[in-house]
């Protein structure tokens, strides 16, 4: 691939936006703090059983936020556990109406030639039934 074939695609910064997810905001929050956990044990070359004993939370915990199956941690929790891995942490939060929404980061893909969308098909399936 040469350099001349890379399109750049200006997106909104979240990319757990491009999936038709709620609360993408949140999950981009839990794999910031994720990525911060795993770069703290990482520069003090933690195994999961060290920082367990470092900080008392279960190394099955670590190994989670490792391998981000993040759908059972709450931000105060994550924030808990940089706590106890004895870090400073100043958490900014701003609000207001959403500004212009970029595109996703992916563009859209379409179709193949003669695949059809779901609600084509569902169209079809309600003019075809008696």
């Amino acid at each position: 691939m040469k350099r001349d074939d890379l399109e750049l695609v200006r997106c909104s910064g979240n990319a757990y936006r491009v999936f038709p997810r709620p609360n993408t905001d949140l999950e981009q929050a839990r794999a910031i703090m994720a990525a911060t956990i795993v770069r703290i044990i990482d520069a003090r070359k933690l195994s999961t059983r060290g920082a367990e004993k470092l900080t008392g939370v279960a190394h099955s915990e670590f190994s989670r936020i490792r391998n981000t199956q993040l759908g059972r941690f709450t931000l105060d929790r994550m924030i808990a556990i940089l706590g106890k891995l004895d870090e400073d942490i100043e958490v900014s939060l701003s609000f207001g109406p959403r500004k212009r929404r970029l595109p996703a980061c992916i563009p859209p893909v379409k179709p193949a030639r003669g695949i059809r969308r779901p609600t084509e098909l569902s169209r079809i399936g309600k003019a075809q039934r008696p």
